[in-house]
């Protein structure tokens, strides 16, 4: 079941990498219902699986974006308005990103 909050859906979005400058687009369908998100997404590092989980109390939400045969990223985002930002983090990299419904975009 979806909700207001967190839609079920295509979204669209960046991320943002300190080791390679600019906004990097990303692509995702996801499912959300029962506190799980799941879905699928591609960007410039390749194909990744999403797993994690939402709270819609407290507008918060993480995941991992498994990278087809490559690595794990862990994201940990915050609802406001019609986004989700927050930040990402693989080994001791860091950095940030920014994603959206795409229905709320057009």
């Amino acid at each position: 079941m979806s909700n207001d909050t967190f839609p079920s859906g295509p979204w669209r979005g960046y991320f943002t990498d300190p080791q390679v400058p600019g906004q990097h687009r990303m692509d995702m369908t996801l499912e959300f219902g029962n506190g799980i998100v799941t879905g699928e997404g591609t960007d410039c590092v390749g194909v990744f699986v999403v797993e994690g989980r939402y709270d819609v109390a407290n507008k918060e939400c993480h995941w991992t974006n498994n990278y087809l045969g490559g690595h794990d990223v862990y994201y940990q985002g915050f609802e406001e308005g019609k986004f989700v930002w927050g930040a990402w983090e693989i080994r001791n990299l860091k950095g940030g990103f920014k994603i959206w419904p795409v229905a709320s975009s057009e």
